[in-house]
């Protein structure tokens, strides 16, 4: 059954349609301007939307904007400070817990990036993250 709604045509979307991801979730600043951009032109000439209205919908976005470069840069300094503390614990004799909760120590021999994130290598072993850590000596 087609969409009655103009902005879901534009915008491509369905009413039962789901999204899975996590990035499909959000709203991002081109999809926020594309919406308010066919809601402008969907508008009724003789009715035309309150300015008022207009000036919440931007304070929104600017909030959304806001909000994304926090996240980001939060995101930023969490990384940075688990690049500074794996950098702190090279050549230093460890303890830490694999993911099926058994332990195991060794030397910090390496640190390596997967994915952006740091990654130990300690006594031998690669990919331990460094919030597995349980001990330093």
């Amino acid at each position: 059954m087609p969409s009655t709604n103009p902005v879901n045509d534009f915008m491509g979307f369905t009413p039962t349609a789901k999204k899975t991801s996590a990035e499909g979730n959000s709203l991002g600043q081109e999809t926020f301007m594309k919406l308010l951009v066919a809601q402008m032109r969907q508008q009724n000439p003789m009715e035309p939307s309150d300015d008022k209205e207009m000036i919440a919908q931007m304070t929104q976005f600017s909030i959304l904007e806001q909000l994304t470069s926090v996240a980001a840069a939060s995101e930023a300094a969490a990384t940075s400070g688990s690049i500074q503390q794996s950098l702190a614990v090279i050549g230093h004799d460890v303890s830490y817990k694999n993911a099926d909760g058994t332990t195991g120590t060794g030397v910090v021999e390496q640190m390596s990036f997967v994915d952006g994130k740091p990654v130990l290598k300690i006594g031998g072993v690669d990919g331990i993250s460094p919030s597995q850590i349980t001990q330093v000596r």
